[in-house]
């Protein structure tokens, strides 16, 4: 059983578990799974297990006919009880209910896969330098389709809205149909044996390399589908020739994306080489995004390469997110493995699972 807080903050209801995230936090963790549901929005952490959700609700009454079964009976009188005393003046009275304990616990698992489908159709870290397959996404949207109507209860949207973050939480939703329209067939996943890491391989440089780096992209400026997301898959060199600086990036594309990519999702890489800052669109060439831009001169160890698709994502500097990608990679490994809590999605993750060893 878990305690819950049950709260009232100007027209929202909040119950808050200890330690759990909300669709209020000024910052959202990429691990945050959240759903939409009647009256408002439920959130889990994915990496910290099945706990119950937090929930933040806008339509306190359109949400009673789940919360009792999500939270148990305490959890929803005591909402109900906050929402009807929304005129008193102090407006950060709050009841702690110690009690709280699922009366559907099949409802509530099954709302907590939903919600983690499809936070995986977002941020599932598909990738060819760390060996983790994509999740194929008719596979997935089967598994969403079967997970709603299980959730019908809670829900009451028709259709269901696939919702990985809430307005104001900075990321696009996965890419649509019509984004690979022209795209042509999607290729097979690529093997991790068979694959070559572009920028990484000798190569004629025609000039001179006095600096060589790599590194990740920043997920949230990145849609899914574009760019692998394993942790070397961004790589760069600096080449001096003929009196001129240039630096070469390549970046690994992500397994399972499609060949043609329209123009507003293509790669950018941000350069920047001590105090100048330069910036160009990638191509695609075989499996990766590469590109070359002119700089003057700099120190090598000043040189910071950052991937991005223009107008995705949060803008300005941002907290380091590379431990967090790190440990979401682990989890995948560990989905694929069968070693995690939770069973897997039936469709996509079981399939994944059954091609990983040739991947």
């Amino acid at each position: 059983m878990t305690a819950i807080r049950v709260a009232r903050a100007a027209e929202l209801v909040t119950l808050l578990p200890p330690g759990a995230p909300t669709v209020l936090d000024a910052a959202p963790a990429l691990d945050v799974l959240v759903l939409e549901v009647a009256g408002g929005h439920l959130t889990w952490s994915l990496l910290a297990g099945p706990d119950l959700p937090a929930a933040v609700l806008d339509d306190p009454d359109a949400a009673q006919d789940w919360l009792w079964a999500v939270y148990g009976e305490e959890v929803a009188l005591a909402v109900a009880d906050a929402h009807e005393r929304r005129a008193v003046v102090d407006p950060a009275l709050a009841t702690s209910v110690p009690t709280a304990a699922s009366l559907r616990p099949d409802l509530a698992a099954a709302l907590r896969r939903l919600a983690y489908a499809h936070w995986a159709s977002r941020w599932w870290p598909a990738s060819t330098v760390d060996g983790i397959p994509a999740l194929d996404p008719t596979l997935l949207a089967a598994d969403i389709d079967e997970l709603t109507e299980a959730c019908d209860m809670a829900l009451d949207i028709e259709p269901p809205t696939p919702l990985d973050r809430p307005a104001g939480f900075g990321v696009l939703d996965r890419l649509s149909a019509s984004d690979y329209a022209d795209a042509g067939p999607r290729p097979e996943s690529a093997r991790a044996d068979d694959y070559a890491l572009a920028a990484g391989g000798p190569g004629s440089t025609g000039g001179l390399v006095f600096a060589r780096g790599s590194g990740e992209c920043d997920w949230r400026r990145c849609p899914p589908g574009i760019v692998d997301a394993g942790g070397g898959a961004v790589s760069w060199q600096a080449v001096r020739a003929e009196g001129v600086s240039t630096v070469q990036v390549s970046v690994v594309a992500a397994p399972g994306g499609p060949r043609e990519v329209p123009a507003h999702l293509r790669p950018h890489a941000g350069i920047t080489a001590g105090i100048e800052v330069a910036e160009v669109a990638l191509r695609r060439q075989g499996d990766a995004w590469v590109g070359t831009a002119r700089v003057g001169e700099f120190v090598g160890s000043e040189l910071a390469v950052d991937v991005f698709v223009p107008g995705v994502g949060p803008a300005g500097p941002q907290p380091d997110e590379t431990p967090a990608r790190g440990l979401i990679r682990d989890f995948a490994r560990q989905r694929l493995a069968g070693s995690s809590t939770g069973e897997p999605l039936l469709g996509a993750e079981t399939a994944a699972a059954a091609d990983d060893s040739d991947f």
